[in-house]
């Protein structure tokens, strides 16, 4: 019996330099200040719920980019399974989407808790949902605090609904195995290939 498929790699890249980093941090801690937890007056909920949206604003950004990275890799594993002469009409771009957020490699979810990621699923399938959305970061004055406050909820519902675009074949890691790299590891890693 052969081994299963070897898919593309998923490469992430990086989403923004360190001010958007800042600017998520603020936005967590004024969300816990917001809730109670840390002495605020009446003056200070303003600013606080400036700096809520602000980071909310830079977590859409960062999903976003991320919806960019597995778009790229959904389209690269449509193609190699294209050339296959055994390939099943129901396998689609969702179920890859699937198997990237339900289901990915043993290797996949270690490293991504690794990495600090607690929750693959609502990252990835968030992801998904607000790049199905957007194509380019729409600027921040065109979305509402309703939306920015609640975004998750919005791009979970698109994430079900990019699933619903059509039927497909659920995938798992024994058929279709990948790896996942930050870009600059892999860069790394295929330049360690060139020298040898």
């Amino acid at each position: 019996m052969s081994g299963p498929n070897v898919l593309p790699p998923l490469i992430l890249h990086p989403f923004g330099g360190a001010s958007s980093a800042e600017e998520l941090l603020e936005g967590s801690k004024a969300a816990l200040a917001l809730q109670g937890f840390g002495g605020t007056t009446k003056d200070d909920e303003f600013e606080l719920e400036r700096k809520v949206l602000v980071g909310r604003y830079q977590e859409i950004r960062m999903l976003l980019f991320l919806g960019k990275d597995i778009f790229r890799w959904i389209d690269q594993c449509c193609d190699f399974v294209s050339r296959s002469s055994t390939i099943d009409p129901r396998i689609s771009e969702q179920s890859f989407a699937a198997l990237v957020v339900d289901d990915p490699p043993k290797f996949v979810r270690e490293k991504l808790e690794k990495w600090g990621v607690s929750d693959r699923r609502a990252v990835f399938s968030r992801a998904i949902g607000i790049h199905s959305l957007f194509a380019a970061p729409p600027p921040v004055e065109t979305l509402s605090p309703i939306f920015l406050r609640n975004y998750h909820r919005y791009a979970d519902h698109a994430y079900i609904c990019f699933q619903h675009l059509r039927p497909f074949f659920s995938l798992t890691p024994k058929d279709y195995d990948f790896e996942l790299y930050a870009s600059e590891e892999y860069a790394k890693m295929l330049s360690d290939q060139w020298e040898m």
